[in-house]
């Protein structure tokens, strides 16, 4: 629910500062913006105890080295927050972002139906967190282009 809340309320916040300054004006920046601080949020907790142990339980178990897939997944969404918010990149992260979403959506199903918890809270359901995915993924389509 945090990303909904970054995503949206990033959103609103940089559109409505964009009324007031040229730098920021347009949608697009907002989304690029409003991704970023979405990614932040997903990406650091790849690397606080609490959250990193849900996040390696949530890799499926046919995948080698979770521990090591959790890292590079968080070191990828923090870059890739960086990347947004760099006008020359921002089209290449918001489209590595897209991909990497799509990538790591078998970790979610597999959370899903295992019932897991992350930072002592059950994951979201899987019906609500397939519909945030490709909310989230056509929002980063919508950044690259």
């Amino acid at each position: 629910m945090a990303q909904l809340i970054a995503l949206f309320g990033g959103f609103v916040v940089l559109r409505l500062l964009g009324l007031s300054t040229a730098d920021l004006d347009g949608w697009q920046p907002a989304v690029r913006g409003a991704l970023a601080l979405m990614f932040i949020t997903t990406g650091v907790p790849h690397f606080l105890p609490a959250f990193r142990r849900g996040f390696v339980a949530m890799v499926p178990p046919a995948l080698p080295r979770p521990e090591l897939l959790v890292t590079l997944t968080g070191v990828l969404e923090l870059a890739g927050a960086a990347g947004l918010l760099l006008p020359s990149l921002a089209p290449y992260a918001a489209t590595g972002l897209a991909l990497l979403m799509l990538a790591m959506f078998p970790a979610n199903v597999h959370a899903a139906r295992s019932g897991l918890t992350l930072a002592g809270k059950p994951v979201t359901p899987l019906p609500t967190r397939t519909a945030m995915q490709v909310l989230f993924v056509a929002a980063a389509v919508a950044a690259a282009v």
